[in-house]
């Protein structure tokens, strides 16, 4: 297939002869206006082409973004896994319950006596793990919550810290004898 659209339509018998002579007459007629008035003219087909091409490039972008943020979650949970299992305490080997709230429900694991008294001092933190809960040591879970702060459910916070720097901002004009036995 040699020749020009417009030669193989008239020898198909798509188009006539005369209309494309006319149309070909309109066109040059149309530039030689635009060259005589330096105006430019807008060619309608280049300019969808170009918005389609634009609205291409911004489509492909918005998905390699999606795709972008979907691996970068995927390798957050991979972390958080690794260092949920990497730090995790056995569980169930004690026979003290604590009782802690996920969500809008209230769940109970099994420590013992130490374990119970770390959770509470808040040494020790429970986090989610799919559909399990693990305990692991506060720094731990504070490297979780910066990746991902749902799956933190329950850490104490050591309120003898503030109390101790409130009670020192109280007395702050009061000086202790140091010969001050209790």
């Amino acid at each position: 297939m040699s020749g020009s659209l417009q030669d193989q339509l008239l020898k198909a018998g798509l188009a006539d002869a005369d209309k494309a002579k006319k149309m070909a007459k309109q066109k040059r007629k149309e530039t030689r206006v635009a060259r005589k008035s330096r105006v430019d003219v807008v060619d309608e087909n280049k300019e969808a082409a170009r918005k389609a091409m634009a609205d291409k490039v911004q489509r492909d972008r918005e998905l390699n973004q999606a795709l972008n943020s979907k691996a970068e979650r995927k390798a957050i949970n991979a972390q958080i896994k690794q260092l949920i299992e990497t730090n995790k305490l056995a569980k169930g080997r004690g026979d003290v319950g604590f009782n802690f709230t996920d969500g809008k429900k209230v769940k109970k694991v099994y420590v013992n006596a130490m374990e119970h008294k770390q959770l509470s001092a808040g040494v020790l933190s429970i986090v989610k793990q799919g559909d399990q809960h693990e305990i692991v040591p506060r720094q731990v879970a504070d490297k979780i919550a910066e990746r991902d702060e749902s799956r933190v459910i329950a850490q104490s916070v050591n309120e003898d810290v503030v109390l101790t720097q409130e009670e020192e901002d109280w007395y702050k004009d009061h000086q202790i004898p140091d010969d001050l036995m209790w």
